[in-house]
Formats: structure tokens, C-alpha cells, sequence
């Protein structure tokens, strides 16, 4: 049975960057699951490769099928922003091992679904500041910046992944991204033993 290694971080922390990493390296055969959101997309991302864009409507429905494995709704300033794991036809346990960007409550949410000899969680961490910086770069990179949502995001961080909720949901591997080469060289090589072993 496969794995799905579910990586976690607060916003600009990396974690993204890393996540595509993982999924290029040949070596891993890694596999992607694309979660689902009612947020606006970005400029830069595109449907089914960050996440699947989708409409109230389709929650709707996907709810209705049973194919919701958990789901996250948050109280932005643009309004309510949903965010979900879906059961679709994409994920095949008995032939890969997959990759998942999500955040101790998705994670929490997936591991009663798929239970915990599959759900393996990395946790990337990056001092405050630096993650700060990194993310007004990003915004001002944006046609329309919203630094309001961003300061958002970034103190509702400080509860989303408090040492409480962390230890709640088993969450102890950690990995400091102070270096890029250096934390992707150690996650590489931790999900190379768990696949292997």
C-alpha cells in the first residue's frame, strides 16, 4: 500500500516550492493530489496543478457524492474561502505514493480517511520574519496585492499551527528551511526510507 506524504508549513515557508521539487524528482515517482478551493486563483497558478478552482456548487455536489475527505473553511476579508481533500479517481494507493501540500487540520482530517500507515507528515518551518518578508515579496508581485488577506493569513498561522495543535494531530517531524538545498536534501531522504522501508 502506498503513502501519502503530506506536506505542512504557515504561509511562505517554502513549502510550495519544495512540493513541486518532490513531485519532479524521478528518483521519489511521487504523485501529485490536487486539492480543491473556492478561492480566487493567482496570477501564475493554474487549475489542477495548485489546487482545482471550483464554485459552491460543486462543493454541493462532491459533498452529496461522499467524495469530501475533509474540508477547511475560512472567514477571509474577501469572504468565506473553502479549502478540501476529495476521494477522486486520481488517487490509486495500491500503485503510488502520493504528495499533498495541507495544514495540521486537513492532515488530522486525511488521517482518520486513510489511516496512519499511510499518512506520513512533514512539517516545514521558517522564522516568523523571514516568512514576513517572503511574503509581501510575493503579494507585490500580484496584479491586485491583498495585503489585508496576507496579514490575515499570516497571524491565523499562529493558531492554524500552535505546538497544541500540532501535538494534537502527531505532527513532530520537522524540517527548518533556513537553506533551501539543505532542508529539500533531508525531506528527500526521509521519504526515500519510508518508501523503502
Amino acid at each position: 500500500m502506498g503513502k501519502i506524504f503530506c506536506i505542512m508549513g504557515k504561509s511562505s515557508s517554502g513549502k510550495d516550492t519544495i512540493y513541486k521539487r518532490l513531485l519532479a524528482d524521478e528518483t521519489l515517482g511521487l504523485k501529485r493530489i490536487v486539492t480543491y478551493t473556492t478561492r480566487p486563483i493567482r496570477k501564475g497558478e493554474k487549475d489542477g496543478e495548485e489546487y482545482y478552482f471550483i464554485g459552491e456548487e460543486d462543493v454541493e455536489r462532491l459533498s452529496k457524492e461522499g467524495k469530501i475527505v475533509e474540508l477547511r473553511a475560512y472567514d477571509t476579508v474577501h469572504g468565506i474561502w473553502k479549502y478540501m481533500t476529495v476521494a477522486d479517481e486520481n488517487i490509486n494507493l495500491a500503485a503510488n505514493n502520493y504528495v499533498i501540500i495541507g495544514t495540521p487540520e486537513s492532515y488530522s482530517g486525511c488521517l482518520k480517511f486513510f489511516g496512519q500507515s499511510i499518512m506520513v507528515p512533514i512539517l516545514i518551518t521558517v522564522d516568523d520574519g523571514v516568512r514576513l518578508e517572503r511574503a509581501l515579496r510575493r503579494e507585490r508581485k500580484q496584479e491586485n496585492p491583498k495585503y489585508e488577506e496576507m496579514c490575515r493569513r499570516f497571524l491565523a498561522d499562529a493558531r492554524d499551527f500552535s505546538e497544541e495543535r500540532l501535538k494534537e494531530a502527531g505532527i513532530d517531524t520537522r524540517f527548518e528551511n533556513v537553506d533551501l538545498e539543505k532542508c529539500y536534501a533531508q525531506i528527500e531522504q526521509f521519504i526515500q526510507a519510508r518508501i523503502q522501508g
